[in-house]
């Protein structure tokens, strides 16, 4: 009987051992988690440098857009310096556009508004000097293949889904492409932005609001797409 509780005893003596041994382990991995993980504020100023050392990967629109990319064929995708026949076929179709339609009344206000007044409009910018896209009157400004197709997304856009987007999202919208046709410069400017702490969307990125605020800063890879 004594032998039956000693034996019992020992082995309750194990499990506690056993037990304080898994506590510890687990303990001590925790603690290293918390090293290795910093605090909130340290953790977004880690990810902010991330962003800036490579921002390409933060700031190029991938996938389908959204509502218009099923219906006129395209995809982000397809406008990439891997793929330049597939890139000025998708910037020509959106290009045939501005070509197709023609905007009055309240939805010309709205394009010229969009493009050439809000954030100082939006500009093809790298390969010609244009103040913007259009002249303030809506005609066109520049005749440059990107020139056309943001235009012509422009167009449609408001005429076909002008409801489903505000003001602000459409000039969003246009400067993804605008980005898709000049990766490397907005890498560049997607850095100085957020090295002065200016919240980096794609207004910011490619409307007139910081245009030039990269000058100076070397800048790596070519437009996509012809001018």
């Amino acid at each position: 009987m004594n032998k039956h509780k000693e034996t019992i005893l020992k082995i309750g003596m194990l499990a506690v051992l056993i037990l304080l041994a898994v506590n510890s382990y687990r303990m001590s991995s925790i603690s290293a988690q918390v090293i290795a993980q910093p605090g909130a504020s340290a953790q977004a100023s880690v990810q902010r440098t991330a962003v800036a050392a490579s921002p390409t990967s933060a700031i190029i629109p991938q996938g389908v857009p959204a509502i218009y990319g099923k219906e006129l064929g395209v995809s982000y995708d397809d406008v990439s310096p891997d793929n330049p026949q597939q890139a000025d076929r998708t910037i020509s179709a959106l290009g045939n556009l501005d070509n197709t339609i023609e905007l009055s009344g309240a939805d010309k206000e709205r394009y010229i508004s969009i493009l050439y007044k809000k954030e100082n409009g939006i500009s093809c910018e790298y390969c010609c000097g244009a103040r913007a896209v259009i002249f303030e009157s809506g005609q066109p400004a520049c005749g440059c293949a990107h020139s056309y197709a943001m235009r012509g997304l422009a167009k449609y856009l408001i005429s076909r889904h002008g409801a489903e987007y505000t003001d602000e999202e459409l000039l969003s919208e246009i400067g993804k492409w605008k980005v898709l046709f000049f990766p490397g410069i907005h890498q560049t400017k997607a850095a100085v932005l957020q090295e002065k702490g200016i919240a980096l969307n794609y207004i910011n990125l490619a409307s007139n609001k910081y245009r030039g605020i990269e000058q100076g800063k070397s800048s790596g890879g070519a437009m996509v797409g012809g001018c």
